[in-house]
This record gives C-alpha cells, sequence and structure tokens, in this order.
C-alpha cells in the first residue's frame, strides 16, 4: 500500500490543519500494521468499501466487498493504537490542530464526549463529497477538492480565550497559575478545556511535551538535555512519559522510529 501526507496549500487552511494523507492500495496489497501513538489533533479518517473494527486501543480495517464510505473520527487518545489495515484500501485522513474542529462544526462538543466513532457524518453532503473525492484519479484534483470542501464549512472567529488557554499550556505555564491569571477555578478550566478541546489540559500539556520531545530529539545529545529541553523535569521522568505513551522506553522508540516522517508509526 502507498501512503502520502500532505500539508494544505490554501494559507487559510494551514491555521487549522495540520495535514492529511492519502491511503491507496498500489502495486500490491501487503498488510499495513503499526502502531500511532497518542497526539492533540482531531482525526477525521474516511475510506470506500471497508469494514472497520474497534476496539480497545485497536483498529483493524479490512476491504468490503459492498460499496460504502465509512467515517470515522478519534478526538481523544492517551495511549498507543494499534491499526492494521488488511489488504488494499483508499483512505483519507485528516488532522485537524487543536481546537480547530469547532471552527467547522456548531456542534464539536458533542463529539468530544464520544472520544471516537465510526458515524462520522457532520454534513447532509460529507459522505457523497467525500466519495468523490475517494473516486477521483487525479491526486491534485483530489486534494484540491478536498481543501475547497473543508474551506467552504470553515466559519472562522477572532483568537479570543481558548486559544490563549491553550497557548499558555503549551509555553509549559502551570495550570493553577492559567485559572488563576483568568479567574477560574482549576474545575472550571477543566471543564471549559475538555468542552472545547476532547480532553483534560494536564493530558493536553502531556501529550503537547511527549510530541515536542520528538521533534526536538535530532536536535540534542542524550536524553538527559532533551528531557530539559522539553520542560520535563528529569530524564526520569522523560522515561516513564515515553513508556506510558508508546509501550517502550525512549531508546527503543527513536530507534526503531522514523521521527523526520510526517506520521509517527512504529511499524511491526
Amino acid at each position: 500500500m502507498k501512503m502520502e501526507f500532505y500539508r494544505p496549500v490554501d494559507e487559510i487552511l494551514q491555521r487549522y490543519i495540520e495535514g492529511y494523507y492519502f491511503i491507496s492500495p498500489g502495486k500490491n496489497s501487503e498488510q499495513l500494521h503499526y502502531w500511532t501513538f497518542p497526539n492533540n489533533y482531531f482525526i477525521v479518517s474516511v475510506s470506500r468499501n471497508i469494514e472497520i473494527e474497534a476496539g480497545s486501543n485497536k483498529i483493524t480495517v479490512r476491504p468490503s466487498r459492498q460499496e460504502n464510505i465509512v467515517a470515522n473520527f478519534v478526538s481523544r487518545y492517551i495511549a498507543p493504537i494499534e491499526v492494521i489495515i488488511e489488504g488494499g484500501i483508499n483512505e483519507i485522513t485528516i488532522y485537524f490542530k487543536p481546537l480547530a474542529i469547532n471552527y467547522f462544526l456548531d456542534n464539536a462538543h458533542k463529539l468530544f464526549e464520544q472520544e471516537n466513532a465510526v458515524d462520522f457524518n457532520p454534513f447532509a453532503d460529507f459522505i457523497p463529497a467525500m466519495k468523490q473525492i475517494l473516486l477521483e484519479d487525479d491526486r491534485n484534483l483530489q486534494r484540491k477538492s478536498l481543501e475547497d470542501y473543508w474551506i467552504s464549512k470553515l466559519n472562522p472567529r477572532e483568537p479570543g480565550l481558548m486559544e490563549r488557554i491553550i497557548s499558555d499550556i503549551e509555553s509549559g505555564l502551570k495550570i493553577e497559575e492559567i485559572a488563576r491569571n483568568n479567574n477560574f477555578s482549576r474545575q472550571y478550566l477543566n471543564r471549559l478545556f475538555t468542552r472545547n478541546v476532547g480532553k483534560s489540559p494536564s493530558e493536553f500539556y502531556r501529550i503537547h511535551r511527549f510530541r515536542k520531545a520528538i521533534a526536538k530529539q535530532r536536535d540534542v545529545r542524550n536524553l538527559t538535555e532533551l528531557s530539559y529541553e522539553s520542560l520535563f523535569y528529569d530524564q526520569s521522568h522523560l522515561i516513564k512519559d515515553f513508556k506510558q505513551l508508546t509501550n517502550v522506553n525512549p531508546y527503543t522508540f527513536f530507534k526503531k522510529v522514523d521521527t523526520d516522517s510526517a506520521s509517527i508509526w512504529l511499524f511491526i
């Protein structure tokens, strides 16, 4: 199978979508088997003629003879997910940046309550539009159609409170301090954040710090330096988080995972 990752061409869309990838059968239909690791994106996948089986931290996708379009989403995961794709499929997966799905959907908070589901269908024209894109053979036309579709659903707003809170969390500001600066209780901040982002502020920060460490790893000399550059307390703290978020220690993770790739997957 063939996987191709792209950043949005549209400059406006770049503010809201980190990127998207296409999976296509390619010249052969070998199985694709990998672990994917927690991130703070809202992830939407759309596939044609498949069956999907979603269990606890495991997703299996199989080709189906039945003509269909299956769309699923993942809004929160804090442990690795094993993904098995059996045979050649056609799929589009989109990574919406934190908070961004709220600018496309009026009721995104209802999706966050589910965390994941295999019946994502937010607009009356969504499934027909995605089917047409999946049927298109020209990759450039596919990309243009996909980006045009999401631009047509965008309802942009000026940055507000939630954007400031996310910025504060990503900078390493303590949750208690963020709540105090906004005259909130920590409990209220947790409810507000979970409603708009789909996870608690502490979960968000832990995953952000983990992803920051992955991005910085190639520029540091050792794990001790990496831990301080990525806002961990020390090396043992970094190792503990990596084991919980990847099921392996960081030495194994960085040996087996191509961190230069757009998709940080551990292939099995």
